[in-house]
């Protein structure tokens, strides 16, 4: 999964920040969808790998369910971690016990499960 994701690190639109960062979405049929950061002058109107690949996947009929794994890797040398839009989406859309892999350029791994990162997360329970 590393060499794919440095791959798809040439995909990554960062002029700005000069950090690429890309994703791969694993669903549970073991089909594969990637993402990569797309950054925007008006900052908030980039989107992150992570949920750029979990929309691609939803854009191509996949529901909440179908998820398996999520890996990131950030361009910087070292581990970096979902931000915390992304770790919304991510506990929107995967189980609690998926793992989440977060890879470095030289090929460090760490690996957290979904309620890890996101050990008290809003979801569709919070809005009745």
């Amino acid at each position: 999964m590393k060499d794919k994701l440095l791959e798809l690190h040439k995909n990554s639109y960062s002029p700005y920040s000069h950090f690429p960062v890309s994703a791969i979405v694993v669903m549970k049929d073991g089909r594969e969808f990637v993402g990569v950061n797309v950054e925007n002058a008006s900052y908030g109107a980039g989107i992150c790998a992570e949920r750029s690949a979990i929309v691609s996947a939803v854009s191509a009929g996949y529901k909440k369910g179908d998820f398996s794994e999520l890996h990131v890797m950030v361009g910087s040398g070292s581990i970096g971690m979902p931000c915390f839009i992304c770790r919304q989406v991510i506990s929107e859309f995967f189980p609690k016990e998926a793992y989440v892999y977060c890879y470095s350029t030289h090929g460090d791994i760490e690996k957290h499960t979904v309620e890890e990162l996101c050990p008290y997360p809003f979801g569709e329970d919070d809005l009745v």
